[in-house]
């Protein structure tokens, strides 16, 4: 059942560990524009109707490029079932990280859901076999403790809808392990539009369903002008943040990646900042300051010992 994606004992260039760094950096500081139009759009339309727009504009916006790509050809039908998994994994986390947003603030809601990267260190190393030191689960759980400081969460107020991230973190952590393992066999472009397609596909069934409802999830409703410049912009930012994540997976080992994601708190407390007026206090700056020293670390360490190779015996559980 385990047929090895990179052959047992062959090691990734540390050059190409800093390329999925370098990426995967800019993937984050992106990613959390998803998030504010989201919760722009979500204030007048379902959420499931967001998540479907998200998937439909991500697949449109990427098609002309896959098709220049000759990237549909590419795709394997063989690993069909792994993508419709792959599409409702991100269609169950959009669905309830948009629920989130409608009663929380955008840095809260993602600080909650940072609980991911340490989900995904974890799985990584149980079912990938990747290697990991002392010192990336020191930054991980050292990121995880700025993430606190910034959170600051009152289950009281919101209820059982804080408990949706750490949903969304199961979801996106399973999701970017079975991406780090595909990522080595198709074309990330092709990858990317059948995530769109299924995640759409998988959110237009529920809308069916639900239409009529009157349920803020699942009831769909015809966006105004300025709804439909949310949507625009959820769009376009999944579409350059997915691309920027797959090529990184496929350039670093997802235990090595997984402590830099902390900097999308960084980003959405910016963000959030600029559009909603939350601005952070003196607690959660000092969070914001653990969490890029944690990511900068990691960074560091990885130009110092760049000669180095690092070992990647990862595994498939995947394959067919």
């Amino acid at each position: 059942m385990a047929s090895s994606s990179t052959p047992q004992g062959a090691t990734v260039p540390g050059s190409e560990v800093m390329t999925g760094l370098v990426l995967m950096f800019l993937a984050v500081l992106i990613g959390p524009l998803i998030d504010i139009f989201s919760k722009l759009a979500a204030s007048t339309l379902a959420s499931t109707e967001v998540a479907l727009f998200r998937f439909l504009l991500q697949s449109l916006f990427m098609l002309p490029f896959v098709l220049w790509r000759g990237a549909l050809a590419q795709i394997s039908w063989r690993q069909t079932r792994f993508h419709i998994i792959r599409g409702g994994l991100i269609a169950l986390s959009m669905i309830c990280f948009v629920t989130t947003l409608r009663v929380m603030e955008v840095a809260d809601a993602i600080a909650i859901f940072f609980v991911e990267p340490m989900i995904l260190t974890i799985l990584s190393s149980i079912f990938l076999k990747e290697i990991i030191g002392w010192r990336r689960y020191t930054a991980c759980g050292v990121g995880f403790l700025g993430a606190l400081l910034i959170i600051q969460p009152s289950f009281n107020e919101v209820g059982f809808v804080a408990l949706l991230p750490v949903v969304t973190a199961f979801c996106i952590a399973i999701f970017a392990l079975m991406t780090r393992v595909l990522a080595h066999r198709e074309d990330p472009w092709a990858m990317q539009f059948q995530t769109g397609i299924w995640g759409g596909l998988i959110c237009g069934v529920i809308l069916f369903f639900g239409e009529g409802s009157g349920s803020p999830l699942f009831d769909p409703s015809m966006p105004d002008l300025a709804a439909s410049g949310h949507l625009l912009g959820v769009g376009i930012a999944a579409t350059i943040s997915g691309i920027l994540s797959v090529y990184a997976y496929r350039a670093a080992p997802a235990s090595t990646l997984a402590p830099l994601q902390y900097f999308e708190i960084v980003s959405a407390t910016l963000f959030a900042w600029l559009v909603f007026g939350d601005f952070p206090d003196a607690i959660k700056w000092l969070g914001i300051s653990i969490i890029m020293g944690s990511g900068l670390y990691i960074i560091w360490r990885e130009r110092r010992f760049v000669s180095r190779p690092v070992s990647d015996t990862s595994e498939s559980a995947l394959s067919p």
